[in-house]
């Protein structure tokens, strides 16, 4: 393989390079060396274009290498042959810059299908490094791997059709992967909530927001206790479990509702984010919250004006049934304060379409009481490639949260995305919080970077170099 830099000269950065290629058949080819530029030479080897060989660049030209590499037509029948290894020297690359390159080529392979046909197995890449860097890149290797297999799985699960992803199936499904990882290790499980449970100690949002369908709700906890601790810190991620929303008696247009299916990938995010936690051994205890529910319309739908008691005892009055995500995450994350007195909370969900107004398709909103927790969050996504922003908390706008006839209203006026927000801080009682809205980041139309079309598995890596950050990973 050879590489081009940003000025479309070749071996940028020393990627790759056995031999050169002629200037006129670059020019020929029109390769500039723009990150994820990929072109087939005809003996065998690729030209790719690693711009400016930073991080992002670097994750762009490992995603576009795997596409490329694994561009083969699905056919019936037979198993389609594998393309060809490529071996690619990372002599003397920084950790980052390797980190990157494999979680792009690992992330660019990576596709979800519900079909008949058959597609060729994903394509070899061949790491090669002096023998005295062996040990640092299986390193990069080993966190990559875990990286891009939480992203993955994060995409598996929001991709996954709303006829097989029930509530229960989602958090079986959880809890049999924690099954199969504990076979390796020790010290992660999984604990389910069945309707009945969650009905005899009070979630009252979740309740409300799964009664309208047929597929009862389940609450799903994951608990990692390490071994061996960096220190005393307990982390609590919550994710949005609704496995579909027609949006209740606030229907939805139909229009577009088909991609509801991916409403719980904050669930997926926290879900994925634990196992690959556990698998990196990571000296830290974490617990991971998913309230899971279907959003349906029937005779016992919850209604705009009821008022539902949540697990803390908060009473919240529905104001629109398509506003869920708020009803179950409130549940989760006042058991998290009541019970299990985190040190941190953070929730993730795709809650709000005014977060994909204000930011876009590509960032995530970050919301924060605490500065030193959402600065953590925001280096985390930069050095994952994770992009957030952060939004502010109006005091003007929490006046608004109130209610006349309960302690809190679910949908007040205002920002949407910033009521929200203020929403679920009532029920987090001064513990340091942040939220992560994830609207708009959550799916994606077509492929950029290493963002495959669909579910993108989005938050899943931040909240792992989260917890990897306060473990000096």
């Amino acid at each position: 393989m050879i590489t081009l830099d940003a000025a479309g000269r070749q071996g940028g950065y020393g990627l790759g390079g056995r031999g050169e290629v002629d200037q006129t058949h670059i020019e020929r080819l029109g390769a500039t060396g723009k990150a994820g530029g990929v072109y087939p030479l005809a003996d065998g080897r690729w030209l790719v274009g690693i711009g400016d060989g930073d991080d992002a660049a670097c994750r762009s030209a490992g995603a576009a290498l795997a596409r490329a590499m694994n561009a083969r037509p699905e056919r019936e029948g037979t198993q389609p042959r594998p393309p060809d290894p490529v071996a690619l020297d990372v002599a003397g690359w920084t950790q980052p810059r390797r980190l990157a390159l494999i979680t792009g080529l690992l992330l660019g392979s990576h596709r979800f299908r519900v079909s008949r046909r058959q597609v060729a197995p994903p394509g070899r890449v061949e790491l090669v490094v002096p023998v005295e860097e062996l040990a640092e890149l299986r390193q990069a290797v080993e966190i990559a791997s875990a990286l891009a297999g939480a992203t993955a799985l994060a995409r598996d699960l929001a991709s996954m059709p709303s006829d097989v992803k029930t509530p229960t199936w989602l958090a079986r499904t959880a809890a049999a992967l924690v099954g199969q990882l504990a076979a390796e290790v020790s010290g992660l499980t999984a604990t389910i909530w069945p309707a009945e449970r969650l009905a005899a100690e009070g979630f009252g949002g979740v309740l409300a927001v799964g009664g309208g369908s047929s597929r009862p709700p389940a609450l799903l906890r994951l608990d990692w206790r390490p071994s061996a601790r960096a220190d005393d810190r307990h982390l609590v991620f919550v994710g949005k479990g609704v496995t579909f929303d027609t949006g209740g008696i606030s229907i939805k247009p139909a229009d577009g509702m088909h991609l509801m299916r991916t409403d719980m990938s904050g669930g997926a995010a926290v879900i994925a984010a634990m196992l690959a936690i556990g698998r990196l051994g990571l000296p830290l205890r974490v617990t991971g919250l998913v309230p899971a529910a279907e959003n349906h319309v029937s005779g016992s739908a919850y209604r705009p004006g009821d008022v539902v008691r949540h697990f803390d005892g908060t009473t919240t009055e529905v104001v629109n049934t398509d506003a869920e995500g708020r009803m179950v995450l409130a549940d989760a994350i006042g058991y998290a304060v009541r019970e299990l007195a985190p040190d941190l909370i953070v929730d993730v969900a795709t809650l709000t379409g005014a977060m994909k107004v204000s930011l876009g398709l590509r960032t995530g909103g970050l919301f924060a009481t605490d500065d030193e927790l959402a600065s953590r969050l925001l280096a985390a996504g930069d050095r994952v490639g994770e992009r957030w922003w952060r939004m502010p908390l109006l005091e003007h706008v929490a006046e608004e949260v109130r209610s006349d006839i309960a302690d809190v209203r679910q949908a007040p006026p205002g920002p949407g995305g910033i009521s929200a927000a203020l929403f679920l801080r009532e029920f987090t009682r001064g513990v340091p919080w942040a939220h992560l809205d994830i609207a708009g980041p959550a799916r994606c139309d077509k492929p950029y970077a290493e963002v495959g079309e669909g579910a993108t598995g989005f938050a899943a890596r931040t909240l792992v170099e989260l917890v990897r950050g306060y473990t000096g990973g």
